[in-house]
């Protein structure tokens, strides 16, 4: 169960990971059910942002054409320059090492790329202080762990909590769920109490949504705009809209695009 970033970053009162997932989940309405990613992409935050509840996917197959463990940043002038903040990863069981057993392969190396990077293009922002104050306890998990898992979870953690998202986070591990893509999410959903599940656009490709009308749960194709701050949603991460915007004005984004869910 990934305790460490949910209990660094959880809002003050949350019992976030506190409990058994059973008295933790229950009446959550809506939940999204995704991998920890590493300073996670726009269309990928405004859906977590807008559940409940997020179940950590941290069970499944590491991929390194992914982003567990890296984040394509934009520049803060021009979000077509862009670079890879990547973290060097060590997979213990080769290929089909799950992304909960990944390891980093030199901690204190991925700590310095991660404070200088993301300082270097976005230290001049006005917005950049309030988000350094939060970087603090994300870098200075490097020196008490190499799990991926947890360092990933807690940069995305750190943005939602910075936008006052209040849901609830558990680990995909401590929950029971068959095998197979769609059944594997039907228990996840059902096992924390969903009346909706908010599916991605790459999800719904694959997704058998018979298996959640039986259980009662809908199914909704979670979509953002694809102008404005939205523009480039889908390919970079989320730190640039943050450090444009500021806290506030993201808010606004994120609670249009979450109200139109419904």
């Amino acid at each position: 169960m990934c305790m460490t970033p949910t209990s660094l970053f959880s809002a003050p009162g949350s019992t976030a990971a506190s409990s058994a997932p059973e008295a933790l989940l229950a009446g959550a309405r809506r939940v999204a059910i995704h991998q920890p990613n590493l300073f996670p992409r726009l269309t990928t935050l405004a859906k977590l942002w807008a559940a409940d509840c997020w179940v950590v996917l941290d069970n499944v197959q590491f991929a390194r054409r992914d982003y567990q463990h890296r984040a394509r940043l934009a520049a803060l002038p021009d979000p077509g320059v862009r670079q890879w903040l990547s973290l060097a990863t060590h997979l213990p069981e080769g290929r089909p090492t799950l992304i909960r057993d990944a390891r980093l392969a030199d901690p204190a190396r991925c700590q310095r790329r991660v404070g200088q990077l993301l300082q270097q293009l976005y230290g001049r922002s006005r917005h950049w202080p309030l988000f350094q104050e939060r970087l603090g306890p994300l870098l200075s998990l490097f020196d008490t762990t190499d799990r991926l898992s947890v360092i990933s979870e807690s940069s995305t953690l750190l943005m939602l909590r910075l936008l006052g998202w209040r849901g609830q986070v558990v680990s995909g591990s401590d929950l029971p769920a068959r095998s197979g893509r769609s059944l594997r999410l039907v228990d996840l959903a059902e096992a924390c109490g969903a009346r909706t599940y908010l599916c991605g656009t790459g999800g719904m490709r694959y997704l058998s949504v018979d298996g959640f009308t039986q259980q009662g749960i809908k199914v909704t194709a979670f979509r953002t705009p694809s102008s404005g701050a939205w523009a480039s949603a889908r390919e970079v991460s989320a730190v640039r809209a943050l450090m444009v915007l500021g806290s506030v004005a993201l808010v606004q984004e994120l609670s249009a695009v979450a109200a139109a869910q419904s």
